[in-house]
């Protein structure tokens, strides 16, 4: 396999964009969801529409060490992964405490624990050979407050974060970190996060408008790519100076089901 990209979360929306994305470009991929159904479908489409090789492993991404478990299919296989796109997450919307903890710490395991543990592992692959491109899935939920999806607003500002700090560490190994941030998407994600009849996802962007965005991003080496203009603008311009409190209740009013 050639110019290989592992993507996390294929089977659908952001993930499966990417995948064609990078299956245009003649690279190879391994894809990697829980819905096996989905990932072979994909795999066929791919392989016959971009004449590539595709290998799928189905792996539930919310079990802890399940990042070894999809490193040690990549081994069996002899794969080196020039390409890493940890794009698999998961929401959840309602108030901290009336949410059930099993399901909050799920999220932490999927969008926090699982990324650094399978970035760590295949990051020596890409030191030694000096080579390779990091694509982190975060959202413009990483630079506020989330009041209604505390944890995920939470974990995707650790997603930020430890991109940039990594970014740096690499930058004299032939390594490049992107954080994609995009807004709302529509990807089915408000659905399973329980956030249907949110007024955040009325005008919330396609799947694929945001894949090439990021795809383009990470090509070019760029550390962090918003998506969305108007949020890069109240991001990068008024919510630093904006009090916190206005802040929080904005973003509650924003994100509360009607």
């Amino acid at each position: 396999m050639k110019n290989v990209a592992l993507i996390t979360g294929a089977s659908s929306g952001i993930g499966k964009e990417l995948a064609h994305i990078h299956a245009s470009k003649k690279g190879d991929l391994v894809l990697v969801a829980r819905r096996e159904e989905e990932l072979m479908s994909l795999k066929t489409e791919l392989e016959k529409a971009y004449n590539v090789s595709v290998e799928v492993f189905v792996c539930d991404l919310m079990r802890p060490h399940s990042a070894k478990e999809v490193f040690e299919f990549i081994q069996s296989k002899n794969i080196q992964v020039e390409v890493l796109m940890n794009n698999a997450g998961l929401g959840g919307y309602g108030n901290f405490n009336e949410r059930e903890l099993s399901k909050e710490l799920d999220m932490i395991q999927l969008n926090i624990v699982t990324l650094t543990e399978l970035t760590h592992l295949i990051l020596p692959q890409m030191v030694e050979r000096k080579s390779g491109k990091i694509l982190n899935t975060a959202s413009t939920a990483g630079f506020m407050p989330g009041p209604l999806q505390s944890v995920y607003f939470a974990t995707k500002a650790f997603v930020v974060s430890f991109s940039q700090g990594i970014a740096f560490e690499l930058q004299d190994k032939g390594i490049t970190v992107t954080a994609l941030c995009p807004g709302p998407v529509k990807t089915g994600f408000e659905s399973a996060a329980g956030m249907s009849g949110s007024g955040l996802f009325e005008k919330s962007a396609s799947a694929s408008s945001t894949a090439i965005k990021g795809y383009k991003a990470m090509e070019k080496g760029k550390l962090i790519v918003i998506t969305d203009g108007s949020l890069k603008f109240a991001i990068n311009f008024a919510l630093p100076f904006a009090p916190r409190k206005m802040i929080l209740k904005m973003i509650y009013k924003m994100q509360h089901i009607k």
